[in-house]
């Protein structure tokens, strides 16, 4: 299609509006995170532990790894839009399912159902890809990703809110609600853009092989999930920390658990900025050696006597920061090692790294359930940066080892 038709608002013969592709990924960020801070309250309500109530976070992340391997080929097979459509749609009913389940069993198979919604963030970006050339689809990647960012950060704050004025449930509702008008603005805006459909999701895992014999693309890979491993282990971990270690509300955990978005969000402003003239593997060394130097000195502090909330939300703002630059960077160098293999190497990747996110999520909340200390917390988030910056180093020895021979 032409990069220069004209958009026009919720008109589906017209390429879909930017806002739209940002509303569809950023719901997916919203569902992931916006509940946290009722952790503490929704194990109370669930009778159980709280190991056990985390993992909403991690099987969330786990079959939400499993979904971005087979959206995007489904969707190359019947198309973007009846995807997206039926993906919503499920995420709907997922959803309702968390509001009546009657235990903790019920509400874990629903929630992990509600990772369905990850259709927004793959086939977003993929819709992007149809629509533009590569130089303008970079920059529309860079909108939505932007916006992507913006939703962490107020997320957890709506959600405490909610959490500490109408109870738990209202988080919930409130996903439903949105959920019901993104899918209304799918059905309005977002036509198919697909060029093509093709029975090609067994030819596209039959390349798998290919792109698993690169130690390059597994050393991106490694950077990709370490960096994020410090993210998902603060996301299993912090509502935790927050309530039962600093005595917060879940109203003030919400206000200081943006504190990694706001760095993710300058983040990938430098990446943006600066990834061309310093290259990718400059930036993702500088990305991962700034999230070991910030955790580092919140170590050090806690060392010293400074346990407070301040100090430990505080420094992990150096997590999202790190991440910013790492994970553009790595998921740019995942797809430029095999390039005729770009798309599967994009799910394969998005795959590996939430996968890693999954299980240092659950390793979080089974290492803090019964502490009184943020220390394990924070020992784990660092020792996942320090093996990012030996990939990062991996990965660069190894490149530099194949432009010799």
């Amino acid at each position: 299609m032409s990069t220069h038709r004209p958009v026009r608002f919720l008109d589906r013969t017209t390429p879909p509006h930017i806002f739209t592709l940002i509303v569809i990924t950023g719901l997916g960020a919203l569902s992931m995170n916006i509940f946290l801070p009722s952790l503490p309250a929704m194990t109370t309500f669930f009778d159980t532990e709280y190991r056990v109530m985390q993992l909403s976070v991690s099987l969330y992340l786990g079959v939400n790894a499993v979904l971005q391997v087979l959206i995007g080929p489904i969707s190359d097979r019947f198309g973007r839009r009846p995807v997206l459509l039926g993906g919503f749609v499920l995420f709907l009913l997922a959803t309702l399912g968390c509001l009546l389940a009657p235990n903790i069993e019920t509400f874990l198979l629903f929630r992990m159902m509600q990772a369905v919604v990850v259709v927004g963030l793959v086939l977003g970006r993929a819709v992007v890809r149809d629509m533009n050339d590569a130089e303008n689809a970079a920059s529309q990647i860079g909108y939505v990703t932007m916006g992507m960012a913006i939703v962490p950060m107020i997320g957890p704050a709506i959600g405490g809110f909610l959490d500490q004025t109408l109870g738990w449930q209202a988080n919930f509702w409130l996903l439903l609600v949105l959920g019901v008008l993104v899918l209304g603005l799918i059905h309005r805006d977002l036509g198919e853009t697909a060029q093509t459909t093709s029975s090609s999701f067994a030819a596209q895992f039959r390349e798998y092989p290919e792109l698993l014999a690169s130690r390059r693309f597994w050393g991106y890979c490694a950077c990709a999930a370490f960096a994020s491993g410090a993210f998902f282990s603060y996301l299993g971990g912090a509502p935790f920390v927050g309530s039962e270690v600093f005595g917060l509300s879940a109203a003030q955990v919400g206000l200081f658990f943006g504190a990694p978005a706001l760095g993710y969000f300058f983040g990938n402003g430098i990446s943006g900025r600066y990834s061309t003239a310093l290259g990718i593997n400059r930036m993702i060394l500088y990305g991962a050696l700034i999230t070991v130097i910030g955790l580092g000195a919140a170590l050090l502090l806690f060392f010293a006597g400074y346990h407070n909330a301040y100090v430990f939300f505080g420094f992990t703002t150096f997590v999202g920061l790190g991440n910013g630059m790492v994970l553009p960077n790595a998921t740019s160098g995942m797809l430029s090692v095999r390039p005729h293999l770009a798309g599967t190497a994009s799910g394969l990747g998005g795959a590996i790294m939430l996968a890693g996110g999954a299980s240092l999520s659950a390793l979080a909340g089974v290492a803090l359930t019964g502490g009184d200390s943020a220390y394990p917390l924070l020992i784990m988030m660092l020792t996942t940066s320090v093996l990012g910056v030996v990939a990062i180093l991996y990965t660069i020895r190894r490149e530099a080892q194949v432009i010799q021979t």
